[in-house]
């Protein structure tokens, strides 16, 4: 896809959906949800009246088909135009043929300041390295795993009493502004996407 001005936003979830929530509370004009499992999520985007494409993982194989997985999610992103796309919470990895055809245009959040704690475990990894701030990042998606352009990032202090869960759901918080205020800035053009291929 060549750099421009994305309209077409597709949000991908899994679970409750508090990203997606905060998405809709800041406006932001979503023109499809994808899930790949049944999930509270899907039902409020059906509740507002925003298409919704349930693509369940089970159906693709006991040891689960990515490729064919990906192609189906690439058959539905492209039948409603979609040329922005906003993991939030999405809990499949796809195929490299997704961020291929995406290239630039797959946004992910990580609990983390990245390049620091990438992976699962980063609000425990946080904590472990008696680190003194932490926080959450927007970053461009790409095959490798938290890897990609960072977009905006937003910090949050490491408190002396903080468990993983405190100090998560503080990092939430944040990830809830931000995530909307990034995309906010894509969809109108006032943030110019990096293109990942030179």
């Amino acid at each position: 896809m060549s750099a421009k001005t994305p309209k077409n936003l597709a949000v991908f979830v899994s679970g409750t959906g508090s990203n997606f929530e905060a998405m809709l509370k800041e406006h932001i004009p979503i023109k499809l949800v994808v899930a790949d499992r049944p999930c509270k999520a899907i039902d409020r985007a059906k509740e507002v009246g925003i298409p919704t494409a349930l693509i369940e993982r089970k159906n693709f194989g006991t040891s689960f088909d990515r490729g064919l997985y990906t192609q189906k999610i690439l058959e539905v992103l492209q039948t409603h135009g979609i040329d922005l796309v906003a993991m939030a919470g999405f809990m499949t990895i796809l195929g490299d043929s997704l961020f291929t055809t995406y290239d630039g245009y797959i946004l992910n959040t990580h609990p983390s300041l990245l390049p620091l704690f990438k992976g699962d475990h980063a609000v425990k990894d946080a904590l472990e390295a008696r680190a003194k701030e932490t926080g959450c990042t927007i970053h461009i998606a790409t095959a490798d795993l938290d890897d990609g352009p960072i977009l905006a990032q937003r910090s949050v202090p490491i408190l002396p009493n903080d468990s993983i869960e405190t100090l998560h759901e503080r990092i939430k918080i944040e990830e809830r502004k931000l995530y909307p205020e990034v995309l906010k800035n894509i969809l109108v053009g006032n943030l110019v996407l990096p293109q990942t291929v030179v």
